[in-house]
């Protein structure tokens, strides 16, 4: 019997090239509380978030009826819990590690969600064996430990004392498992609606998000320190430019990929959150990266080229 046809690969590179993109846009978040440092966290959620929703709400407002008919009830309510888990909580919790126990910190941790939603992703029927991704796997977290050794060597300011950067780095564990809750159950939900498109996917899901962040309005802006006029408006400017391209654009990106890949290889696409934020930090710095840092980047690189050609190797196996 002749072996089946190997299926195209055509979707696999545009869910890799998708979530390559959103990844490129999601570093821009690890920026924004180093922008942002006389703003709380909350703030920078709450602004963020508010903006997201105004401007899914306005791009949604000619097809509203069209676009929220096929959503049932139960629908709103998954929006509503990915909403909380990986927006406003995951920034209000990634903006306080970022502050209190610095950007290296708070991205090498966050560079865990590859290994953490991989795992969660192998139980899932039909995955890839776990033993397949082993050297990829492995590659990720040598990137991510080499990242520490470079914190560590670093000496980062003492600003804060030992209790805060503590808090810091538990508030970076607990934003990487919001996120690892909202990446496998967004991945879910898409793969069980799929007359509901990636697009319309992310706006519903930021107009939920905006709603919710109503909520914490008042709590983030009626109390607090006082800001210059022009502090205000550097404020809301970059609540503006993360929501458009980090969550309206790149969420979109990522329902494409997490609708085209499946959960062992979408959580290798996070990494480029982590390698992105890394360069971005470069450039804020005005520097090149160190040799551990170089290092780092191309193990978390290695890593994803490896689970990106474990699964076409798979696809292209006889049947």
């Amino acid at each position: 019997m002749l072996p089946a046809p190997a299926r195209p690969a055509r979707p696999l590179a545009a869910g890799v090239t998708s979530g390559v993109i959103a990844g490129a846009l999601w570093g821009l978040v690890f920026l924004a509380p180093q922008w942002l440092r006389d703003f709380t966290p909350l703030q920078m959620s709450v602004s963020r978030y508010l903006a997201y929703g105004l401007i899914a709400l306005l791009v949604l407002a000619p097809r509203w009826r069209r676009a929220v008919a096929p959503m049932r009830a139960a629908d709103w309510w998954t929006l509503a819990w990915l909403s909380l888990l990986g927006n406003l909580l995951y920034y209000v919790l990634l903006g306080t590690a970022v502050q209190w126990a610095g950007g290296a910190a708070a991205s090498l941790i966050i560079g865990l969600l590859p290994v953490s939603v991989t795992l969660v992703g192998s139980r899932a029927a039909g995955a890839m064996r776990l033993s397949a991704l082993a050297w990829p796997l492995a590659a990720c977290v040598l990137g991510v430990a080499l990242v520490a050794v470079q914190a560590l060597a670093g000496a980062h300011d003492d600003a804060h004392g030992l209790g805060t950067r503590l808090a810091g780095l538990a508030c970076a564990f607990g934003a990487l498992l919001s996120w690892t809750a909202y990446s496998v159950g967004n991945a879910r939900w898409l793969s069980r609606r799929p007359e509901i498109s990636s697009q319309d996917g992310s706006l519903l899901t930021g107009v939920v998000t905006g709603a919710l962040a109503l909520l914490g309005a008042v709590p983030a802006f009626v109390s607090g320190a006082t800001h210059a006029p022009a502090d205000w408006a550097r404020f809301w400017g970059v609540a503006l430019v993360i929501a458009l391209f980090a969550s309206v654009i790149g969420n979109a990106l990522w329902n494409r990929s997490s609708r085209l890949l499946p959960l062992t290889l979408v959580g290798q696409m996070i990494v480029f959150e982590t390698v992105f934020a890394l360069l971005y930090g470069f450039l804020w710095e005005q520097r090149w990266p160190s040799l551990l840092e170089a290092l780092a980047i191309a193990c978390l690189l290695a890593g994803v080229y490896g689970c990106t050609a474990a699964h076409v190797e798979r696809r292209r196996a006889p049947a």
